[in-house]
């Protein structure tokens, strides 16, 4: 039991940063207060003492907001950060090193009695507001980001985003590392094009990326063979350049030409 606690106590330093002390861990992390009545409620349920069962978990309800049916199976060093508004189903299982962002939901979609939840295989990190719902199965260390909603299996490693919830591919290294390039030649920083951030308007800027960099290296390669041919061309490509007190002028001349519409629709 108590090296059950040392473990979530390991678990929350390892997964949260404003963490400070094991005291405070103890005292002030509701995540870790529910998964502890939990593990309570779910002996009973499991000893046959259903009302008890449901009445402790009711009581975790109410005191941290988090609501886990005590029929759920959950792992071990399983995290619930912040906690409140998540929703655990009777019939979900959870594997070992999980992890769950507030407003979470493993719900089900039917009203047989049978197998209607989800479950996640070790390592599975779910963000905040996403939603899991009937008897699929999400594979080792997948990644839900927020506020998605996921109805099919998810395979292991995979990120998934979105309402249905799709799977994002992944650039490999190499086209990452030239889109980096390309976005810093047009005066923008390309975090939001990276693979840590994965969403479908990050991908559509990736993909042009690509293709800015296709035409960059053709038409360097154009110049070379002109000038070999003795022709007199560019040696280099002009660079891009932005003035970013301009662009911000000219975004607040924009938005102010918005509201003034806004005023005049609404007189």
């Amino acid at each position: 039991m108590f090296s059950g606690i040392k473990e979530d106590i390991r678990s929350v330093f390892d997964r949260d940063p404003a963490a400070r002390s094991t005291f405070e861990v103890l005292t002030t992390y509701p995540g870790l207060h529910a998964i502890w009545l939990h593990r309570l409620s779910h002996k009973l349920w499991r000893a046959n003492w259903k009302w008890l069962a449901r009445w402790l978990s009711t009581i975790g309800r109410w005191l941290t907001g988090v609501e886990i049916h005590p029929g759920a199976r959950i792992g071990r060093r399983f995290f619930i950060d912040h906690g409140m508004g998540v929703v655990i189903g009777e019939t979900a299982e959870i594997g070992d090193d999980c992890t769950l962002y507030h407003g979470v939901t493993l719900g089900g979609t039917s009203w047989s009695p049978g197998k209607r939840h989800p479950t996640l295989g070790k390592g599975v990190v779910i963000g905040a507001g996403a939603k899991v719902l009937g008897p699929l199965y999400v594979g080792e260390n997948a990644r839900i980001g927020s506020n998605a909603v996921v109805v099919k299996d998810v395979p292991a490693g995979a990120t998934v985003i979105g309402i249905p919830g799709r799977i994002v591919a992944k650039a490999d290294a190499e086209t990452s590392a030239q889109r980096q390039q390309m976005a810093k030649k047009f005066g923008f920083d390309a975090y939001a094009v990276s693979a840590d951030n994965p969403d479908p308007v990050a991908n559509a800027i990736g993909s042009l990326l690509d293709h800015i960099h296709f035409l960059d290296n053709k038409v360097t390669e154009l110049c070379q063979n002109v000038n070999q041919l003795g022709g007199n061309v560019c040696s280099e490509l002009p660079q891009v350049k932005i003035d970013e007190a301009e662009f911000k002028l000219a975004e607040q001349r924009a938005a102010e030409q918005r509201r003034k519409e806004d005023e005049s629709a609404s007189a």
